[in-house]
Formats: structure tokens, C-alpha cells, sequence
């Protein structure tokens, strides 16, 4: 019997498009306690540029672009002079959105991917970001995310409404790869209407468009306390 007619056609592999990163470190790090997130020292060497070595170690990265502070720009672009694929350095915007855009609008107009990329996750490795890569290549949008440990509550004020489902549940992580095109008009859609996004992922899904998952890594934390930087210094110990 012939079953060819029963078996799927294998997913046509696409060539690599052109993929340009914009890591964002433009925040104010509210919640360090005074300590300069982007510029802490892990392993040796400031937050920053563990995040950026990745991008550069990724050949699916073909040019980054760092958004940060004005008085950063200086110190970030000396810190990163020898990694080729850098770009350019900027200041950010008033928002995480429109530092993305002023992030994209330094991209090259090779880019018809592009990635973004929290500066405060210091352990992403070039896997993760090649994986992610790859399959927004095919499917136009992809995420890393990881299953939630925790049973999650969804509470008002001092009670509890409901609790969903945990096996449907994951943390969703970066770097997040879209598209330009498809990233650039939902960001600015996004930002006409005044929509409260958490991230990019966010102002894509406000389309309608679907949005492929990518194993993340647990390892791949974001600091945002200072007990998310015992936790990176622990982890960068474990690190050969």
C-alpha cells in the first residue's frame, strides 16, 4: 500500500532573511535599589555586554543596535567597540515601545527580521536566540517561553476571582523575532491607540496574528532586583 498520500509534505525550509537585534536597556532600574543594572559587574564585566556577546556569537545576527540611557551612549559604545556586528548606540524613548522603534529606525534597511532583546538578560545564549531566529524565519513571529512553576491567581484588590490553568500557562521570555515589517506596524498601532503591551509580543497578538513558541531556557532571567543579580553572579559561577 502507498502511504506517501497519508504523510504530510516536510516544512519547506526557508532561507535565513536578513535578522537585526535591537537590545533595549533603556530603563531606569526602579526597582535595583540604586544600583545601575546595565552597567553592574557580572563575571568581570558589566551586565551589558554578556547580553550583547551573545548576539554577536549568533550567526543568524547579522547588526545589532543597543537603546539606552542618553548618558550610557558613550560608555556602552566604548564597552562594545570590539564587537563588529554593533551598529549603532541610542538613546531610548519615554516608553519600552518607543524605544523599540528608535532601536528599529537605526536598523539597516537589510533587516526583514527583527529581534528584541532585553538588555537586563545576561544568559541568553546564541542557541536560544539562532532557535527563535529560525522559526520566526518560517513563521513570521516566535517567542521563547518556559513552563510557570507557581499556581497563578487572578485577583482583585484583597481576593482571589479565579485560578487558570497552569498546564496552559508559560513565562515568556527574549529575545522575541518578528518580521520588521509586521513588528514595525504593530508597535506603532499600538502606541496611535494608547494600548497597554508588555511586550512586543503583545502589540503582534493585538493584530491577530498568531505567534509561534520556542523552548526557552530557564537560565535566561531577566534582573529586575537585586536578588535577580545574587541569582545571574550564582548561575555565571556554574559557567566554565
Amino acid at each position: 500500500m502507498d502511504i506517501t498520500k497519508f504523510t504530510k509534505p516536510a516544512r519547506k525550509v526557508l532561507p535565513l532573511r536578513h535578522c537585526g537585534a535591537v537590545i533595549v536597556a533603556a530603563g531606569s532600574a526602579s526597582r535595583m535599589e540604586g544600583i545601575d543594572k546595565v552597567m553592574a559587574p557580572l563575571k568581570g564585566q558589566p551586565m551589558i555586554v554578556h547580553t550583547v556577546r551573545a548576539f554577536q556569537e549568533c550567526d543568524a545576527i547579522r547588526e545589532i543596535v543597543i537603546v539606552t540611557r542618553e548618558d550610557l551612549i558613550l560608555p556602552i559604545t566604548n564597552l562594545c567597540a570590539g564587537f563588529d556586528k554593533v551598529r549603532a548606540v541610542v538613546a531610548g524613548g519615554k516608553s519600552r515601545q518607543e524605544s523599540v522603534n528608535l532601536g528599529l529606525n537605526a536598523l539597516s534597511d537589510k533587516c526583514k527580521l527583527a529581534a528584541v532583546q532585553d538588555g537586563a538578560r545576561p544568559l541568553v545564549t546564541w542557541q536560544l536566540i539562532d532557535r527563535v531566529v529560525r522559526a520566526a524565519n518560517s513563521y513570521h513571529a516566535a517567542v521563547p517561553v518556559i513552563p510557570v512553576k507557581d499556581t497563578i491567581k487572578v485577583c482583585n484588590p484583597g481576593l482571589v476571582i479565579s485560578t487558570p490553568d497552569r498546564s496552559t500557562l508559560r513565562a515568556v521570555q527574549t529575545p522575541q523575532v518578528f518580521d520588521f515589517d509586521l513588528l514595525r506596524g504593530a508597535l506603532k498601532k499600538a502606541l496611535e491607540e494608547d494600548a497597554p503591551i508588555t511586550d512586543d509580543c503583545s502589540a503582534v497578538e493585538r493584530l491577530g496574528m498568531s505567534v509561534k513558541t520556542v523552548e526557552g531556557d530557564e537560565r535566561n532571567l531577566k534582573v529586575t532586583t537585586p536578588i535577580d543579580l545574587k541569582f545571574a553572579e550564582m548561575l555565571m559561577e556554574e559557567t566554565p
